[in-house]
């Protein structure tokens, strides 16, 4: 209601700044102050009327949410380990300077200690609806440690960012789970740890299966495995519930698909390009730093904001 108030009230003064004009043509000096002010009000009627439009989008309620961040080796071998190491760096300095919290959830080390999957859970204000367009194919170009001649070689890594589910979102109930403990440092324990800590939890209705080893108490390995469970299972919900009411989507920012490749990082040319709205930075960098990683993030929000709007608008 605020917002249309103050938009009538403008609207009145516009209206009022143009009888103005028209009752005293004549006069150069209350022309010239009347067109300055009708300038100005016109501005700030367009300001309150995109204000009241935003408003009024429907809202991803999981915005609001901490996330889930989940990083995996794809296509490239050790390469795409160490990119995938390299790209959950990026995203825990990206968490530091924006003073979320990031904790580890697990990390499955290559033999050159690259990451051939890595998870985390993060928190802060907004940061699901921060980070959501960050799911999707990151393709990395570069020589890699381990090629002698020099050759550029592409591989990929897939990232996937899931809002945090709350235990009314996602109810698990004991007979769907069945919960596997091992020795940590492999599946069947055959290394040297002597205690049961890892945790393997299998979902049955659906067969999602998340292995935790990363704590050394199986109690905490296990709430880990659980909270990640439940991120994935209130996703699929999620999906399910957008696809039913096909509410807005933004098909040129990308669906969010993880098979989707979003952002190459070509570091021979020292750029970052998004191919979802066309941006390139040439401070690869700082993007890797997290420093430079907003000119995407902001991007993507901005993207998504105007085909909501135009989509919105067309549909009045």
């Amino acid at each position: 209601m605020y917002l249309i108030t103050e938009l009538r009230t403008k609207q009145k003064e516009i209206d009022g700044l143009r009888s103005l004009m028209d009752e005293c043509p004549d006069d150069k000096d209350m022309l010239e102050l009347a067109t300055e002010d009708l300038g100005r009000a016109l501005e700030e009627e367009k300001r309150l009327q995109t204000l009241l439009l935003k408003s009024l989008l429907p809202r991803d309620d999981a915005d609001e949410r901490d996330c889930i961040l989940e990083v995996r080796a794809g296509t490239g071998g050790e390469e795409a380990s160490l990119f995938a190491m390299d790209v959950f760096k990026m995203y825990e300095r990206y968490s530091q300077k924006n003073s979320w919290k990031f904790e580890v959830v697990d990390i499955a080390e290559s033999d050159l200690k690259g990451y051939k999957e890595a998870s985390a859970a993060i928190s802060g204000a907004g940061v699901y609806g921060k980070l959501k367009f960050e799911s999707g194919i990151h393709r990395v170009q570069r020589v890699p440690v381990t090629e002698k001649s020099g050759r550029i070689h592409t591989s990929a890594v897939s990232v996937a960012i899931l809002p945090q589910a709350d235990e009314v979102d996602v109810q698990l109930r004991n007979e769907d789970l069945r919960i596997d403990t091992y020795r940590s440092g492999g599946s069947g324990g055959q290394h040297a740890n002597t205690t049961n800590s890892a945790v393997r939890v299998t979902h049955l209705p659906t067969g999602i299966t998340v292995s935790i080893q990363d704590e050394r108490s199986q109690h905490m390995n296990k709430a880990k495995a659980l909270k990640v469970l439940c991120a994935k299972l209130y996703e699929i919900e999620r999906s399910r519930i957008q696809t039913s009411r096909s509410k807005l989507r933004s098909e040129q920012i990308g669906s969010g698909d993880r098979s989707e490749r979003i952002r190459t990082y070509n570091f021979p040319q020292g750029r970052v390009t998004d191919h979802r709205v066309g941006i390139t930075c040439h401070a690869i960098d700082d993007v890797m730093l997290g420093e430079d990683l907003d000119v995407f993030v902001d991007a993507l929000l901005l993207q998504q904001e105007m085909d909501a709007i135009a989509t919105f608008s067309s549909a009045q």
